[in-house]
């Protein structure tokens, strides 16, 4: 039997409302030994909480909710108490005293939510990017795959399998001998149509690229203005600015949402070649480094060195005797702010097209693979010939859609996912 578990649910104390939750077979237990009565079941009410010694601990609302129809399919009781600190403390020392419960681990009601079958895998994924969105793309993003329409699309998915897997079951079992079976135009139709959309899903944006924000790199040589461009489009001076060639020695990374979207800006180090100092040298080749890994790079070097598919970016446009672009993307001037706005424009418009689209659930690497072994098992079986090698290939892509859900998760890959939850989540 598992153990009874409880925890904060709500934000960290001081606040007007703390909730405590309480989820498994001895909730029932928690609430008589606190409220003195078990309430009638989704009902609130108000009582007085009271210590194992008598001595009240708060008036509160009180919820009793039984399983399985609850958010971790097991028994819940919930605690609702003015949020203070030593309210909070004296409530969970009460619970911690009553047989059977402990403290909850980081990310376990989740845990317990999947393991009784509440949600699947890939909802306990976009609840955990949910928890952790600082955008509105992240948020909508997630909340589509925590609500399920990825795992709905998939579902889908094992459905149609099955059926082209019975299909050539069928063939098996009544054909007279495995030369005569012949599937047909409209199952390999149907196998094609699946490939299909499984592609369009692969072709997507990825997951990595809204968590971590489009990933935005200013480049060129010392002194061109890139620390002081840095700044003013993540808005703070986060690098130091200077007259000196060489002053950034490292890279200088800023996370940024604008109008919404998540942005990775990075500073680098100034290009150079001959340069006698070795910190410098390490900054150089960390700048190189970070130029291959950019979603975009903004160029603020000669023209003649702009990298493929760089933005060639005149700044200082502000101050006389800068070198003359003669058709940059843009011209702008971080001090007075002359071209700024056309700047994040662009840039916005540019990552809106690269990111996942407002809604739609992105999917992440792992998504990413088991949807590969899925597609790449039905190519294979729309080139064979012998029904049991199909049927094989089939029952392989089945096997990487039940991953997707997390029929088949292991302990190691579960452990990894609900760790990034917090406590009481």
């Amino acid at each position: 039997m598992a153990d009874t578990i409880f925890a904060l649910s709500s934000g960290a104390p001081p606040a007007a409302i703390a909730i405590i939750r309480v989820s498994g077979p001895d909730a029932a237990r928690a609430m008589l030994a606190l409220a003195g009565q078990l309430p009638p079941a989704r009902r609130a009410i108000t009582t007085i909480l009271h210590a194992p010694d008598g001595g009240p601990l708060d008036r509160a609302l009180v919820l009793w909710l039984p399983g399985p129809g609850t958010a971790t399919g097991e028994d819940c009781a919930e605690f609702h108490l003015h949020g203070g600190r030593a309210v909070i403390s004296a409530v969970e020392g009460a619970l911690a005293l009553v047989p059977g419960l402990r403290p909850a681990q980081a990310g376990e009601f989740t845990r317990r939510a999947f393991i009784n079958g509440r949600i699947d895998l890939a909802e306990a994924e976009g609840l955990a990017d949910l928890l952790s969105a600082e955008t509105e793309l992240q948020r909508q993003s997630a909340l589509a795959l925590a609500g399920g329409d990825f795992s709905r699309t998939v579902d889908s998915w094992r459905q149609r399998l099955l059926s082209l897997s019975a299909r050539v079951e069928a063939e098996l079992d009544f054909a007279e001998d495995d030369d005569s079976i012949r599937l047909g135009p409209e199952f390999v139709r149907d196998v094609a149509g699946l490939d299909e959309e499984l592609d369009k899903w692969l072709a997507r944006p990825r997951a990595e690229l809204l968590r971590e924000g489009f990933r935005v790199v200013l480049a060129g040589p010392p002194n061109a203005g890139k620390s002081t461009l840095f700044n003013a489009l993540v808005e703070c001076e986060a690098a130091i600015t200077s007259p000196i060639p060489g002053t950034t020695r490292d890279v200088v990374a800023r996370p940024v949402g604008i109008a919404g979207l998540p942005f990775l800006f990075l500073d680098t180090a100034g290009l150079r070649e001959a340069t006698a100092d070795p910190v410098e040298r390490t900054g150089i080749d960390r700048a190189r480094n970070e130029l291959d890994r950019a979603d975009l790079i903004l160029w603020l070097g000669p023209v003649a060195e702009c990298p493929p598919g760089a933005w060639n970016i005149a700044a200082r446009c502000d101050e006389p005797g800068q070198p003359a672009k003669a058709t940059p993307r843009h011209r702008v001037s971080a001090l007075t702010g002359e071209g700024l706005a056309a700047l994040r424009a662009d840039l916005v418009a540019t990552a809106r097209a690269a990111l996942p689209r407002p809604g739609d659930a992105a999917l992440g690497s792992r998504h990413h693979r088991l949807l590969g072994e899925a597609r790449a098992a039905l190519e294979e079986a729309a080139g064979l010939t012998d029904p049991l090698l199909i049927a094989e290939s089939l029952r392989l892509a089945r096997v990487a859609f039940d991953a997707l859900l997390g029929r088949t998760a292991t302990e190691d890959m579960l452990d990894a996912l609900f760790g990034r939850f917090c406590i009481g989540k």
